[in-house]
């Protein structure tokens, strides 16, 4: 059985209505509070771009725009060309955005499979009962796939190790996205070896067309898997560069307010 998930996207060159997301001057207010100020940023097919700033800087609370749980102030958010205004996260969902958060909105006491359709179970039959068998059989094709080493899709999530949990939130990501994926710290608290792994999947979206955000506070991260990086500081965004074009040293700088 085949699984569902979408094309890769492929954008022609110079075709700027296919970059799967560009943010316009997104703001957003807390009251008094200025969270984000003038955010711009693309981020195309086949691309990963970091997030990075100390906390407190804004960074989960753009990805909370963009992934449809708060709505802007003022700005645009554009997918593939097309202006959206959020309702809520589902709406986000529904269009194609997937996030990976740190804390995985996973379900540990339910199987892989059913952690894997969450919200978008299958049924059968007039009765709608829940299609057990062919969840998890998806879901073991994907696993297998993307080589996430997992005893079984029906194993109990909270029996699996902390990388083998990012790596099955990854593969969910990987399922339904059609565009873009948001990652938010998705390896935290890892081994080397399970961040390793986790990393390789995240490189896995890249080479399947996904646009690809991703917050991150490990810099020797964000050099080994970035394409690009932009900076926020205090909900201000510093700057936005390619990964080959500036240094640790001076990511650092920008973050802590110290760069000439």
């Amino acid at each position: 059985m085949s699984i569902p998930t979408a094309d890769p996207v492929t954008p022609p060159a110079g075709a700027p209505d296919a970059v799967p997301l560009r943010l316009s001057g997104i703001q957003k207010h807390f009251g008094g509070v200025v969270a984000i100020r003038g955010f711009d940023l693309e981020v195309r097919a086949g691309e990963i771009v970091a997030l990075v700033g100390d906390n407190g800087a804004g960074k989960s609370t753009l990805i909370k725009i963009i992934s449809g749980l708060y709505q802007p102030s003022a700005g645009e958010i554009h997918l593939a060309g097309e202006e959206v205004r959020f309702r809520d996260a589902s709406d986000a969902r529904a269009k194609g955005v997937e996030v990976v958060y740190q804390d995985l909105a996973m379900v540990p006491e339910q199987p892989v499979y059913m952690n894997m359709f969450l919200g978008r179970e299958l049924v059968k039959g007039p009765l709608r009962i829940l299609d057990r068998k062919r969840m998890a059989t998806e879901t073991q094709q994907l696993v297998d796939t993307l080589e996430v080493r997992i005893p079984s899709a029906k194993a109990t999530l909270s029996d699996l190790s902390g990388g083998q949990r990012q790596g099955i939130a990854i593969c969910r990501a990987t399922h339904w996205a059609s565009s873009l994926v948001l990652l938010d710290e998705p390896p935290a608290a890892l081994g080397v070896a399970e961040t390793a792994k986790v990393e390789e999947l995240i490189l896995q979206l890249k080479e399947r067309g996904a646009a690809v955000l991703i917050v991150s506070h490990n810099m020797d991260q964000v050099f080994r898997i970035a394409d690009r990086v932009s900076v926020l500081r205090r909900g201000t965004q510093v700057a936005t560069r390619r990964l080959d074009e500036t240094s640790h040293n001076e990511l650092v700088a920008m973050i802590t307010g110290l760069a000439s």
